[in-house]
């Protein structure tokens, strides 16, 4: 899949309208495209990501704690980063894309290929395409398997709670 300068900025957008302390949107994005960045950025994949490969597209999520809230002792800028993310990743899901963000990643790595200074935390990087029709090299057979089946969730009774923490 082609992922065009249209679908960046449209997946730009759709973070940019997440709500942020103060409206500081902390977020930093890098969109990689190339074939050549693309190439090298696999490099600072975990083994066990090698699916990621098959992708258009890797976005690299960065932000530092100085460009959102510090109230007392509590950091906002993951948080709202956060929200962009999950506000891009279901504007992709409608434009028929497949996105999925890694912890399995070298940040010293990624820093080093594209050039991030060290005060910004390297959040996620996430992967982004077309779902495959058929099982490519990249994806094992259990990963294959498990593509069809969404992961069990918690029971809303282990995570909901009503008017008190129990």
């Amino acid at each position: 899949m082609e992922i065009t300068d249209d679908i960046v900025q449209e997946l730009a957008k759709a973070a940019s309208l997440a709500p942020s302390c103060f409206n500081n949107q902390p977020w930093r994005l890098v969109f990689i495209r190339s074939k050549e960045m693309l190439e090298k950025m696999h490099g600072a994949l975990s083994e066990g990501n090698e699916w990621a490969r098959d992708g258009s597209m890797l976005l690299v999520v960065l932000s530092k704690k100085d460009l959102d809230c510090v109230i007392r002792d509590r950091e906002y800028y993951q948080f709202d980063t956060g929200l962009a993310l999950g506000q891009l990743m279901l504007r992709a899901t409608e434009m028929e894309m497949v996105s999925h963000a890694m912890a399995g990643f070298s940040p010293r790595k990624t820093r080093e290929i594209l050039g991030i200074p060290e005060d910004m935390a390297v959040i996620t990087v996430i992967a982004f395409g077309k779902k495959a029709g058929s099982r490519t090299k990249n994806i094992s057979d259990e990963q294959w398997a498990e593509e069809e089946t969404r992961p069990e969730r918690l029971a809303l009774s282990d995570f909901a709670y009503m008017e008190r923490y129990s």
